[in-house]
C-alpha cells in the first residue's frame, strides 16, 4: 500500500471482544490492519448486568494513541457495536449509570406485560421489527415498569455506538441503522414513533437527531484529540449497526445485487440472516414470521430474523475450560468435522440456551427431552450445535423469501464465523445452493467504506462492494448430499417451537 494511503479508523465493539482497525484506502482497495484489540468485560452487580462502558472508552483511547504513534495520514474515526442497548445522558451531558447489557433478566415477561397495554400487532405494524424482549422499547418498559429514576432524569437516549461518538466528539446524534433496531422507529418514514413510546409512558424527549450513516459528527473533542496525539479529524458515523455495516461490505456481484437473488449471513455471536430488499414488510406475515426490518446503508431494508448463532459453540468453549478443557475454535472444530453425521438436532433459538449455566448440558438436556441420542463430548455436542444452526438457516431463509417472493441463489457468509470452513458446508448442504464466505472482517470493512462514503473518498454502495470484491479473498462451498440433507430438515422443522 503506497504510503500516501489514507488511514480509516474502525472501533469494532462485539459482545466477546473490541479492535481498532486501520483501513488503508489506496484509491481501488482496502487493507486492514488490527491496531489494538481487547477484552469487553461486562459487570454483574446486585444481580444485574452492565456493559462497562468506561473501560470500553479507555480502550478505544489506548487504540486510538496506538494508531497516532503507528500510521500517517489518518482521516477519520467512526465506531460500530450491536444493537438496541444504550446509555442515558442527563443535564450538562453527564452519563446517568452504566447501560444494560441486552441479557440481563430485567426484561423477562415484558412482552406480555407490553401487549396487555398496546397490542403487540399494533408496535410492529409501526416499527417493523422482531419481538425480542431486549429490544430498545422493551427496555424502556421494563425500567418503567420498575420505576427507575433514571428515565426522568434523561434528556438523550444514546445507542451504544452514539455514546462512544458522543465521548469522542462531543456531539449527539442517533444513527440510523442502530436506531432502526429499537422498535422505535418507522421503517417507511425513518422517523421516530414517539407515540408508541409515550403511551407506554416512557419520556419521548430524549429520542434524538437522526442522521444517516456517512455522517461527520465533528472533529475529535479538543482534550481527546490532545490525549491520544491525532488532532482534530473528523469522527464519522459509519453504519454504526455491526450487521447494517456488514451488509454493506458484502461482496456480492452488481448483477445480483440489483436483481435480490442473494441472501446473507453476518455470523458471529448471533447470526443475522436477511434479504436486501428496498421497501419493509409489515404485514401479518410478517409479523407471523417474526422478521424484522432494519435500516441500511442508501435506504435499503434489511429484512432479517436474529439467530443465536455461534454463541452456543462459544458457551460450550467456556463451560469446558472451567472445567480443564482449554479448547481452542481450530481444535473444536476439528472435532466437529470427526464426530458422526447424522446425530441429534437442536433448535438454536430455543430459550433454554439463552443464559444457561452450563451450555452442554443445556444442549444434553434437550436431545434427552425431545427423545434423541444424547451426544457425549466436545466433537459430538458441536457436531449437534452446527448441524442444528445450518438447518436453522435454511428454515429461517425459506420464511424470508416467501415474504420477499423471490429465491436467493446464493448465500454470502461474513464476519468471524465464516472462518469455520465445517459450517459453510453444512450450510451449503442444508441449504441447497453455494456459500459464499468472506470476508472475515466485514463489520470493520463496511464501518471504514461507509465512513469513506461520507468522506467522498467513494460514491456509493456498489462502490464499496466493488472495493471488497478488489480487496479481499473468499471461498466458495458448493451443496453436496441432497437426500439426507431433505430427510434431516424434515425432522428438524418438527423441533421448532418445542
Amino acid at each position: 500500500m503506497p504510503s500516501s494511503a489514507k488511514q480509516i479508523l474502525a472501533v469494532d465493539l462485539g459482545a466477546e471482544s473490541g479492535r481498532l482497525i486501520a483501513g488503508a484506502w489506496s484509491g481501488e482497495s482496502i487493507s486492514l490492519d488490527v491496531v489494538h484489540r481487547f477484552p469487553n468485560r461486562p459487570v454483574r452487580v446486585l444481580e444485574r448486568l452492565y456493559w462497562d462502558v468506561l473501560d470500553l472508552h479507555r480502550e478505544i483511547l489506548q487504540g486510538l494513541r496506538i494508531a497516532a504513534g503507528r500510521l500517517t495520514g489518518i482521516a477519520s474515526v467512526g465506531v460500530d457495536t450491536w444493537g438496541v442497548d444504550f446509555g442515558l445522558v442527563g443535564e450538562h451531558g453527564t452519563l446517568l449509570g452504566h447501560p444494560r447489557h441486552y441479557r440481563d433478566p430485567h426484561t423477562e415477561n415484558i412482552l406480555a406485560e407490553v401487549d396487555a397495554k398496546l397490542p403487540l400487532d399494533r408496535i410492529y405494524a409501526a416499527t417493523g421489527i422482531q419481538f425480542m424482549r431486549f429490544n430498545s422499547l422493551f427496555q424502556l418498559a421494563a425500567m418503567r415498569r420498575d420505576g427507575n429514576p433514571l428515565l426522568g432524569q434523561a434528556k438523550n437516549l444514546l445507542f451504544m455506538p452514539d455514546l462512544f461518538h458522543y465521548f469522542l466528539s462531543g456531539e449527539m446524534a442517533n444513527e440510523l441503522t442502530n436506531a432502526s433496531t429499537s422498535q422505535m422507529l418507522d421503517p417507511k418514514t425513518r422517523h421516530w414513533r414517539s407515540e408508541i413510546v409515550r403511551e407506554l409512558g416512557i419520556p419521548d424527549g430524549m429520542l434524538g437527531k437522526l442522521v444517516p450513516p456517512g455522517t461527520v459528527l465533528g472533529p475529535l473533542r479538543a482534550s481527546v484529540a490532545q490525549e491520544t496525539g491525532l488532532g482534530s479529524i473528523p469522527v464519522v458515523a459509519p453504519a454504526t449497526h455491526d450487521t447494517a455495516a456488514a451488509v454493506a461490505a458484502v461482496p456480492v456481484d452488481p448483477a445480483r445485487a440489483a436483481s435480490g437473488k442473494w441472501a446473507y449471513i453476518s455470523s458471529g455471536t448471533w447470526s443475522l440472516l436477511g434479504l436486501e430488499t428496498r421497501t419493509p414488510r409489515l404485514d401479518g406475515a410478517a409479523r407471523a414470521a417474526n422478521a424484522t426490518n432494519e435500516g441500511g446503508v442508501d435506504g435499503t431494508i434489511r429484512l432479517l430474523k436474529n439467530i443465536m448463532g455461534l454463541w452456543i459453540v462459544q458457551e460450550c468453549r467456556r463451560a469446558w475450560e472451567r472445567e480443564g478443557q482449554a479448547l481452542d475454535y481450530q481444535t473444536l472444530t476439528h472435532l466437529a468435522a470427526q464426530a458422526p453425521a447424522g446425530g441429534p438436532l437442536v433448535d438454536p433459538d430455543h430459550a433454554s440456551f439463552m443464559l444457561p449455566e452450563h451450555m452442554p448440558g443445556a444442549l444434553q438436556a434437550y436431545c434427552s427431552r425431545t427423545a434423541q441420542e444424547v451426544p457425549e463430548g466436545p466433537g459430538p455436542i458441536l457436531r449437534c450445535a452446527l448441524e442444528s444452526l445450518a438447518f436453522k438457516y435454511r428454515h429461517v431463509l425459506e420464511q424470508l423469501e416467501a415474504l420477499a417472493g423471490t429465491r436467493a441463489e446464493v448465500i454470502h457468509v461474513v464476519g468471524g464465523g465464516c472462518q469455520n470452513r465445517l459450517l459453510n458446508q453444512l450450510t451449503a448442504d442444508a441449504c441447497g445452493r453455494p456459500v459464499i464466505a468472506g470476508p472475515v472482517e466485514a463489520t470493520a470493512a463496511g464501518n471504514i467504506l461507509t465512513q469513506a462514503l461520507g468522506l467522498r473518498l467513494i460514491g456509493s454502495l456498489d462502490d464499496a462492494r466493488a472495493v471488497v470484491r478488489r480487496s479481499f479473498e473468499i471461498s466458495v462451498h458448493e451443496p453436496a448430499g441432497a437426500t439426507l440433507a431433505e430427510a434431516r430438515y424434515a425432522f428438524f422443522k418438527t423441533l421448532v417451537g418445542r
